[in-house]
């Protein structure tokens, strides 16, 4: 059975496609076989990723290890049963077809309340859901007070994990590891950026998630994404003597890919 993980997160602008790239493209590089899926059936940001690090391969006769992209199944509306919903098939046939020769399956999620997404979260080993270090993006979570120190309950997206993890509980499926993984830092040590950790620590042992560190603010993950490249490319596209930002932004995601604690996974990047 492969290992399935899920970059779920309803508020857009989070980084849930750069990081489900590096992560899959990290996974690939390690001598895994990755499936990768794009629910965003809108936008594809991760479809349009893959699709762009191909085409570069070829431009440039470059054979990078690569996840194996896969959009959904067309189905016969005639074959559903009654009652069953179409996107359920859909996704089914989808991990169903990825399991057969893939480690993991790295299922990207749009940023909105969906079915696809909320059956994909009930699916999920492993669940990444990064979150911007601001309290916008925290209310997702959890609602809290007016000085962002106490916690008054859990917010939407919270309560749909907890479904799916009730679902899965029903199955006989073991837990979901879930994930926080700390996006878009900024360089200061700033007041906000405390109050943030605080509440993350609280939040952690109320509802059940582990926090990981995220990716800081770069220019250099959005030149990256025309040509379909990770900061673990830099080398082979003939990158010489990477500067500090760029370094550390390696380091970023190897310490990201350390936290994930993924079965058979260690980073040696």
């Amino acid at each position: 059975m492969a290992h399935i993980i899920v970059v779920g997160n309803e508020k857009g602008g989070a980084g849930k496609s750069t990081v489900s790239m590096h992560v899959a493209t990290a996974l690939a590089r390690m001598g895994h076989k990755v499936g990768a899926l794009d629910l965003d059936l809108r936008q594809k940001t991760l479809g349009r990723y893959i699709h762009n690090r191909k085409a570069f391969m070829a431009s440039k006769g470059l054979n990078l290890p690569t996840p194996a992209y896969h959009d959904l199944p067309d189905i016969d509306q005639s074959t559903l049963k009654p009652g069953e919903n179409a996107f359920d098939r859909r996704l089914a046939m989808a991990v169903q077809k990825m399991e057969t020769d893939a480690d993991f399956i790295l299922i990207d999620c749009p940023g909105s309340h969906t079915r696809l997404s909320q059956v994909a979260h009930s699916l999920a080993d492993t669940l990444i859901t990064p979150l911007n270090d601001s309290f916008i993006d925290f209310d997702l979570l959890a609602h809290v007070d007016s000085d962002g120190e106490e916690i008054t309950g859990p917010s939407v997206y919270s309560e749909m994990v907890w479904n799916a993890r009730q679902l899965r509980s029903q199955a006989g499926l073991k837990p979901i590891d879930w994930i926080i993984v700390r996006n878009r830092l900024g360089a200061q040590a700033m007041v906000n950026k405390e109050k943030m950790h605080r509440a993350i620590t609280k939040l952690a042992k109320r509802i059940g998630f582990r926090v990981a560190p995220g990716f800081n603010e770069r220019v250099i993950f959005r030149e990256l994404f025309p040509r379909g490249l990770t900061l673990l490319d830099l080398r082979d596209i003939g990158v010489k003597g990477m500067n500090i930002s760029n370094v550390a932004a390696r380091q970023e995601l190897r310490e990201l890919v350390k936290a994930l604690e993924l079965p058979g996974v260690t980073p040696n990047f």
